[in-house]
């Protein structure tokens, strides 16, 4: 593969402008990002005087200490539902993919600090998500809990969802895929079953309650007393109940337990011959492609300017590239694997679906993985493209998203709009993972297009009736768009997970080749499946 010549002019007044823009989307989600931190922050000295971590804490002692941890969807839930102020971005919950005792693991913390932890809609969504993440991966789940289980204003909504989350944890044991919980707090009722269908349970002295009704329901609906200890307490569960495996004398010993667990588990089968990977960096600094991607998204730009700066050597082997020009699709290297890339530089046309439909099949018959970086606002309209067959070429493009067997990973780096992020693997498509620039627009079209569209649609219904108001007509189209607009930025969409989380564009080659790992140690893990799972006797 050749090297990518770049063209941008680093030094221009134009790359400048977009450089800040970029770095003010950034601050932006990063702010977000620090709510929940701050507010579980706020009420540090209380729980400290119980001789409980905070939730980050505990992340932080179950880690490998400098090795990597991406977080997946830490703005879940922010301003949706019960959410006025923000700090319940994260669902109730910090998770991630990370390394314990040297194995790369899922893991989830129950952010009791906020809101005792309480699980909204988005924060069930994002609990499957999750399970999703480790049966696609072959990765063991860690669980940290300590939660006040469901919000009770949207049990109707978490209801159904949460039977889901427990069918998947008897289907991820009997798969051979390794659940470790530490019951660090209450777990009641429906919170009950999370660790109980776990393979490993350890519960802490004096702190676990596990119950399926605690003392006070247990009152009101038998009239039986019982304390709290002899009813669900750690002791009993280990000695008497067998519910637990393990009792640790801490919070801290309860994750030194979790960590010695995760350290029995045999590692990944040796990977393929490839697998001591070797590589170059790319030719230019990650830190320009800051400015790459133009401040107002109606300008266009080259997406292989972007993969200059994440390639290995900035080198790829374009593919078809007189056939059609604005369907990007070339074979490159990140961190030593090979994958393949398809990108926007404008609409998709015709012959652009019927190339990248072909690159994807070919992709799939080698099993090189599968890279989408959206830019696009969709197909080509018009009435030359519809006689060209747009709707059957785009048609086989999605269908070859849909099928295409190796992983697949996005990368929502400009707008994603309406079937275009259909054929690009949307949410919608299940990519592996999905991540987004903080400048990303995901929505069914362009708010100034809707807006206008509205406008026809109800001039014309004015028309029909004899009236036509002009005032009335110029507010629908303006709160159409406005409303659009605010639900389309990346902020809104990745609090309804439509993205695994935001990251700073000069993350992107570094988390590639994390993921790009993870999936490659996927295929090279196997494990014992049975039937039923493991089960307490």
């Amino acid at each position: 593969m050749q090297p990518f010549e770049s063209s941008i002019a680093t030094g221009s007044g134009e790359f400048a402008s977009n450089r800040e823009a970029m770095l003010a989307a950034i601050e932006k989600f990063r702010r977000v990002e620090q709510l929940p931190i701050e507010a579980a922050q706020a009420r540090s000295e209380r729980y400290h005087e119980r001789g409980w971590l905070l939730p980050r804490e505990r992340l932080n002692r179950l880690l490998d200490p400098g090795a990597p941890f991406v977080e997946l969807c830490p703005l879940a839930g922010y301003k949706l539902f019960d959410d006025t102020d923000g700090s319940g971005a994260g669902g109730g919950a910090i998770c991630g993919i990370g390394f314990v005792s040297g194995r790369r693991c899922v893991v989830r913390v129950d952010n009791y600090a906020v809101k005792g932890g309480t699980i909204s809609p988005a924060g069930m969504d994002k609990a499957l998500r999750m399970q999703q993440v480790a049966l696609e991966n072959r990765l063991p789940v860690v669980t940290l809990a300590q939660s006040g289980g469901a919000n009770l204003i949207y049990a109707t909504d978490t209801f159904a969802p949460g039977g889901r989350g427990f069918a998947n944890q008897a289907r991820m044991s009997a798969a051979g895929i390794p659940q470790v919980t530490v019951v660090h707090g209450g777990a009641t009722a429906g919170g009950a079953y999370q660790p109980g269908l776990s393979d490993y349970v350890v519960m802490v002295r004096g702190q676990t309650g596990m119950y399926l009704a605690g003392p006070p329901l247990l009152k009101a609906a038998t009239g039986e007393v019982a304390d709290a200890e002899s009813l669900g307490g750690a002791e009993m569960h280990c000695r008497e109940a067998g519910s637990g495996d393990y009792l640790a004398e801490d919070d801290a010993d309860g994750i030194r337990l979790a960590r010695e667990i995760v350290a029995t588990l045999p590692q990944p089968q040796p990977g393929p011959p490839d697998s001591g990977l070797t590589w170059q960096e790319p030719r230019y600094p990650i830190e320009e492609i800051l400015g790459i991607v133009p401040a107002d998204s109606r300008k266009p730009y080259d997406v292989r300017e972007l993969l200059a700066r994440i390639a290995d050597s900035s080198a790829l082997l374009d593919f078809k590239p007189e056939f059609d020009t604005q369907t990007v699709c070339a074979h490159i290297r990140i961190e030593g694997h090979t994958l393949g890339v398809i990108g926007n530089n404008g609409p998709i046309t015709p012959k652009g679906a019927n190339k990248a439909a072909q690159f994807i099949q070919l992709c799939d018959q080698s099993g090189t993985p599968l890279l989408f970086l959206h830019n696009t606002t969709g197909f080509m309209v018009g009435t030359a493209v519809e006689q060209q067959g747009i709707i059957k070429h785009g048609s086989k493009m999605i269908q070859a998203v849909a099928n295409a067997r190796v992983p697949k990973i996005s990368i929502v780096v400009g707008g994603s709009y309406g079937a275009g992020n259909y054929a690009m693997c949307g949410r919608g498509f299940d990519p592996r993972f999905i991540f987004a620039w903080p400048n990303a627009r995901t929505a069914v079209m362009g708010a100034a297009q809707a807006g206008k569209v509205m406008r026809i649609v109800s001039e014309q219904k004015m028309q029909r009736s004899g009236t036509v108001d002009d005032a009335a007509l110029d507010k629908l189209e303006a709160d159409t768009a406005a409303f659009l607009d605010a639900g389309s930025d990346a902020v809104s969409c990745s609090a309804r997970l439509w993205d695994d989380g935001i990251i700073d564009p000069r993350d992107t080659r570094r988390l590639l080749g994390f993921l790009l790992e993870t999936c490659r140690e996927a295929s090279a893990t196997s494990s014992a499946t049975s039937t039923f799972g493991v089960a307490r006797f």
